[in-house]
């Protein structure tokens, strides 16, 4: 509306102008006439953006009109008509639509411009001055005209396309800036849920391990407290072992937990391959005598890798003190090759007739497949349970950047 107000005023004080200098002569039209022409050019402006291409259509008529009755008025009208044209190229959506409604203006302009370039130079035939020669000063005239408004025309058209360009990439580059909040909002929550989950895991192996173990010592020393306090002595002093390895296992933890990016070069966690020693002594302290077997000569293993792997050893025997029964064994077996690395763990016992997969099993799969390898996790036919990981080592190096 602003802008229409401003035409408006302008085109006011041109047309006052105009008449008072009569740039038509006596073929001048009437004052009022030009009022309301700048009437007819301006208001309609308010509403170019919601009807860009009938704005254009009535300022363009408007504007032949007016040059054609010789009213007193031209620097408004142009303006008018060329903020019409650019609206149409800047904020029209269907852009087959608008260019058939800027090209229709311009060719019927440049009809219109050339019909009255003939008929002018029908009138002034007989000035033998104005013809005479081979750049006459009217022909010089009438070029410059067609100069000015191809360059008139063609602003308008070119400055309407690259607005809406710059629009749409304006709008491509503000869809994008969402499209990536909204990534980084999901990966923000997936890192979230990931540590969860890591947590999780790290808590369950840590405790269920530790206190299976003293739970089973405990009970080995109610039952021979009164008979054997010697026995008892040996078996809470276990318990007590138990406790400490894993308030210091949840104090690292905790530790790690808490450390900042610069800390990202400290071990994820102090166990390796060569604490599965200490699970199987574990085993044996708890009364489930447990074997372990080194197979093929150690390689270098990623420390994730190994600590996944201990983790996976340590459920698996956590799982036999619980569920096995009395007089069951275990058999712990860690094989290295060139290309990787396998442990299993086996234990007899109970036949498991419908296994149920717990928290303990599914940190089992997740472990492995953290680590870039596979596992089996399945009842024996014969009693008992097997766990199997196989970790490719060049897929381990990749997955954890570190060399294999």
């Amino acid at each position: 509306m602003l802008l229409a107000v401003i035409v408006f005023v302008s085109g006011v004080i041109s047309a006052a102008l105009s008449a008072i200098s009569e740039i038509y002569g006596d073929e001048q039209a009437p004052l009022w006439q030009a009022l309301v022409y700048l009437a007819v050019v301006a208001l309609p402006l308010a509403g170019r953006r919601i009807w860009p291409a009938q704005v254009a259509v009535i300022v363009s008529v408007a504007y032949f009109v007016a040059v054609t009755l010789h009213i007193p008025e031209l620097y408004a009208g142009n303006i008018a008509m060329f903020i019409a044209l650019y609206t149409v190229g800047a904020w029209m959506q269907n852009r087959r639509a608008a260019m058939i409604v800027r090209v229709s203006i311009i060719i019927g302009m440049f009809v219109w411009l050339l019909i009255t370039m003939y008929r002018d130079a029908i009138d002034t035939a007989k000035d033998a001055e104005i013809i005479a020669g081979a750049m006459s000063p009217y022909l010089a005239f009438m070029m410059l005209q067609l100069l000015l408004n191809a360059l008139y025309f063609g602003g308008a058209y070119y400055f309407g396309e690259r607005t809406w360009k710059a629009t749409l990439q304006r709008e491509a580059l503000e869809q994008r800036t969402a499209d990536l909040e909204r990534e980084r909002e999901v990966t923000a929550a997936q890192a979230v849920a990931l540590d969860r989950v890591r947590i999780a895991r790290e808590l369950h192996d840590v405790v269920a391990h530790h206190v299976s173990v003293m739970g089973v010592q405990a009970g080995a020393a109610r039952m021979v407290l009164d008979q054997d306090p010697d026995k008892t002595k040996q078996i809470l002093s276990g318990v007590e072992n138990s406790a400490r390895e894993a308030i210091t296992e949840l104090r690292h933890l905790l530790e790690t937990l808490r450390s900042s990016d610069a800390d990202a070069d400290d071990p994820a966690s102090t166990v390796d391959l060569e604490d599965i020693t200490q699970l199987v002594a574990a085993s044996n302290d708890a009364g489930v005598p447990t074997r372990f077997t080194v197979v093929g000569d150690p390689v270098p293993v990623p420390s994730v890798v190994q600590v996944n792997l201990y983790r996976i050893a340590q459920e698996s025997l956590t799982n036999a003190r619980r569920h096995a029964g009395v007089g069951a064994t275990a058999d712990v077996r860690l094989r290295y090759t060139d290309q990787e690395v396998e442990l299993e763990v086996v234990n007899t016992g109970r036949s498991v007739l419908t296994p149920r997969s717990g928290l303990g099993q599914l940190g089992m799969r997740e472990r492995a497949l953290a680590s870039g390898g596979t596992i089996e996790s399945e009842p024996r036919e014969r009693g008992g349970w097997r766990v199997r990981v196989q970790v490719p080592l060049t897929q381990a190096a990749e997955l954890t950047g570190a060399p294999a």
